[in-house]
């Protein structure tokens, strides 16, 4: 009886509305940063034009400084306090609707091959706890007439999501349940296209550094860490070095490419699949270190990918577990490997292009044996079409 209302589809019988007037704000912080299309796909399914869906800026001192200040608890999490920065900036951009969702689970490549694809706690929580700040004192949303609308989401089960979303949107927009259900297959499709067209990009990228016999840097990191104010753009002092940088995110999953660099290892029962991350990591229910994980295992087979760099923000608790795994996953291997931890809110500029010159001249002096060493350990039976020349020119 429980599982029969749980997933019992509720009756509705409202017609559609026009929403092209209703601006819709999103913060862009923490896992918006992995969810975004769909979000973007989502609500123009619902009628709401995309010039009228609002994102906050990249994460700044500016802007915590200016619509944060004052609205946070006590947290280490940087990302999580950035959002106060987001939220402030965010009302002042006359919007009806402050959509900030509690993401319970991701959307995950390896699903089915984990046990589950969980957020941090602290991240799916942050919302809630940001929101506190804002109405302390006074509700500063009812003051200004928005209405702010934060869902809890699983999208590591998507077949609950058009429930989650109805319950929560459904007096806020006046929508149906139909609505919901077919808006929320429009979102899923939008972020699966993106998704392949991101992965599609990275391959490219690879097969040009196999082609042309050039080393890449993989940078392993939570999906927020793009963003210029969490990560503070070290991925773009590296391709000022010249080197093309791709994201543990989007590496790409495709058949001949997983057959080649993990088909012997299935083949001799270590794996159960390329996406098997077990022989390493047990633990494999948060998303974002499932896939840093398995992005390592990936580093420390493909070539090309000569060095590895891992960020993480200050004090972690999801990331410390994961220092040392990763770090001996890609070692082993004779890959590279470097750490930036403890990311805040300050930008050391200084220290940080220091670092980024050290790892610059130890990345030129040893990519070419690293590459002929894990080119020697891969079957040329099993390489792909697209990396043969490569693999003829390199040896």
């Amino acid at each position: 009886m429980t599982l029969l209302t749980l997933f019992k589809r509720p009756r509705t019988s409202q017609r559609s509305k026009d929403r092209s007037h209703i601006k819709v704000g999103i913060p862009k912080f923490l896992n918006i940063w992995s969810t975004h299309r769909f979000w973007i796909g989502f609500l123009k399914a619902l009628g709401i034009p995309a010039k009228n869906i609002i994102f906050s800026s990249d994460t700044s001192e500016e802007q915590f400084r200016e619509f944060g200040k004052g609205r946070i608890g006590m947290d280490s999490c940087y990302p999580v306090k950035a959002l106060a920065g987001h939220i402030g900036e965010l009302l002042t951009k006359k919007i009806d609707i402050l959509l900030v969702p509690m993401i319970y689970s991701l959307p995950s490549f390896l699903r089915g091959h984990v046990l589950d694809t969980l957020s941090c706690t602290r991240v799916m929580m942050g919302p809630e706890n940001i929101k506190a700040g804002f109405i302390k004192e006074e509700n500063v949303f009812e003051k200004l007439g928005i209405k702010y609308v934060s869902p809890f989401v699983s999208f590591g089960e998507p077949h609950l999501l058009p429930k989650q979303l109805y319950e929560s949107l459904r007096d806020v927009l006046n929508v149906t349940y139909e609505e919901v259900e077919r808006a929320v297959k429009e979102g899923l499709e939008e972020l699966s296209r993106f998704d392949r067209a991101m992965r599609k990009k990275t391959r490219e990228i690879l097969e040009w550094c196999a082609n042309n016999n050039h080393p890449c840097i993989l940078f392993l990191a939570r999906p927020y860490h793009m963003d210029p104010g969490i990560g503070h753009e070290i991925d773009v002092e590296f391709q000022n070095c010249g080197y093309p940088v791709v994201w543990g995110q989007y590496l790409p999953t495709d058949e001949d490419l997983m057959d080649w660099l993990f088909g012997p290892e299935v083949e001799a029962g270590i794996i159960k699949s390329p996406f098997d991350i077990s022989d390493v990591w047990t633990s494999s229910y948060s998303s974002n270190t499932n896939e840093i994980i398995w992005g390592a295992k990936f580093a420390a087979r493909f070539p090309w990918i000569t060095a590895v760099v891992r960020l993480s923000s200050y004090e972690c608790g999801m990331d410390q577990p994961t220092f040392t795994p990763v770090q001996r996953i890609v070692e082993y291997s004779g890959t590279l490997y470097f750490k930036f931890g403890d990311l805040d809110e300050t930008k050391p500029s200084g220290s940080i292009k220091i670092r980024v010159e050290t790892i610059d001249y130890y990345v030129k002096r040893y990519s070419r044996e690293i590459i002929r060493r894990k080119l020697r350990r891969l079957d040329p039976r099993r390489v792909p079409e697209s990396f043969k020349v490569a693999l003829s020119n390199a040896s």
